[in-house]
C-alpha cells in the first residue's frame, strides 16, 4: 500500500464497517498522523482473507511500519511515541 506520492504509510488502521471502536481509533490515528506528519491508510478486515484470518476478533488493529502496534483501544501517547522513536518504560516517565 502506498500513498499518492508512492511512499508507504507508517500507520495502517485495520477495521470494519459498523465498528464503534474503529470510529474511535480512526479519530486518534487521524489526530496523531496530522500532528506527526505520518502517512496512514485504513483497510477493512472483511475485504482481505488474510487480514480476516489474522485480525477478525481484534479490530480495530493499528500497525506501525507493518508491525502490530495495538488493538481494540488506541493509546494516543503510545502511538505518538512509536512514531517518534520514544519508548515508555512501565508507568513512569518516557525515556528516550
Amino acid at each position: 500500500m502506498t500513498d499518492p506520492t508512492g511512499v508507504a504509510p507508517r500507520i495502517t488502521l485495520v477495521g470494519r464497517a459498523g465498528c464503534h471502536l474503529c470510529d474511535d481509533a480512526r479519530e486518534v490515528v487521524r489526530r496523531v498522523a496530522d500532528d506527526t506528519g505520518a502517512g496512514w491508510v485504513e483497510v477493512s478486515v472483511d475485504d482481505d482473507p488474510d487480514l480476516l484470518r489474522e485480525y477478525s476478533e481484534q479490530v480495530p488493529v493499528v500497525l506501525v511500519d507493518g508491525a502490530q502496534h495495538t488493538f481494540w483501544r488506541v493509546d494516543e501517547q503510545r502511538l505518538r511515541d512509536a512514531l517518534t522513536g520514544r519508548r515508555r518504560w512501565g508507568r513512569g516517565r518516557a525515556r528516550t
